[in-house]
């Protein structure tokens, strides 16, 4: 079995939300992947280099380090047994031989000391019941000068898809959404927590840098709000409400969409974010 100590996050990603974002881990890299390229850049990953993929999820990012260094090795980790299933399973499609996954939990993985170059996450580094012991783990497991780079959400209101879910208050009740907080989505949205919680864990050479990017959220409005409000903050707030504030609500969420069309339907949100680097010290 593996080491899970954070076991509320662990249930939550082998839960409906681990379910329904391997499912539609389609949609959620078109959401997503415009970070792919500036994640991997900074990172460095090239040639024969050993790279962690922390909060991997259904694994594109995994793959795409691993095409990167093609006599190297990528390994995902992640909560989520169903995320991880569908990693696997699409990295055999695709014919990566140069990856693998587990299941565990960043916080108390039993890494081996130095096992690689670099570590990268989109995503997945914001739910971590002691982030500091987390970051402390995931840097013992790289090299000395081994490098960190990972993606987080910046403040909730700099995120089209937060604005969109705000704007459903006469409906549903959103209260604080987007908030920061810890463990959850906006926990890192401060760069000064960033490099209070790296520098705690022994990284040097800290850098926060904001990051944009437009994904893809359906095939139109009413594609994209139904989404939206199936996903985990969107189906906990529908569940709080009844059937005829339900459809007001989706109503609303469409009509609200329709501003961020484009000229072939598709619906592209903004998301911000900051990409942070940051190095193990070589002494």
């Amino acid at each position: 079995m593996p080491d899970i100590v954070n076991t509320a996050q662990a249930q939550a990603w082998n839960g409906p939300e681990g379910a329904h974002w391997a499912r539609h881990q389609d949609r959620w890299n078109a959401v997503n992947e415009g970070f792919n390229e500036p994640l991997l850049d900074a990172a460095g990953i090239a040639g024969d280099h050993r790279t962690l993929d922390v909060g991997c999820g259904s694994g594109q990012t995994t793959r795409l380090a691993a095409l990167r260094a093609p006599r190297g090795h990528a390994l995902g980790l992640d909560l989520s047994g169903p995320m991880l299933a569908e990693g696997r399973a699409r990295a055999e499609r695709e014919g990566v031989a140069n990856v693998s996954f587990v299941r565990g939990d960043a916080q108390a993985h039993p890494f081996d000391a130095g096992a690689f170059d670099a570590a990268i996450s989109r995503y997945g580094v914001m739910f971590f019941a002691d982030p500091i012991a987390a970051f402390g783990n995931i840097g013992r497991a790289l090299r000395p000068g081994g490098r960190l780079a990972f993606v987080c959400p910046a403040d909730g209101p700099l995120n089209d898809w937060v604005v969109a879910m705000t704007s459903l208050r006469d409906f549903l009740p959103v209260g604080d959404f987007g908030r920061t907080g810890s463990p959850g989505m906006f926990s890192l949205a401060s760069p000064d927590r960033i490099r209070e919680i790296l520098t705690a864990a022994g990284f040097t050479g800290i850098a926060v840098d904001r990051a944009e990017a437009y994904g893809a959220w359906g095939r139109g409005a009413a594609d994209a709000a139904e989404f939206l409000l199936r996903t985990g903050p969107g189906r906990h707030l529908m569940e709080r409400a009844d059937a005829t504030v339900r459809a007001r609500a989706r109503r609303a969420l469409t009509d609200h969409l329709r501003g961020y069309e484009a000229a072939d339907g598709t619906v592209r949100l903004r998301s911000t974010s900051w990409l942070v680097t940051a190095g193990r010290p070589t002494g």
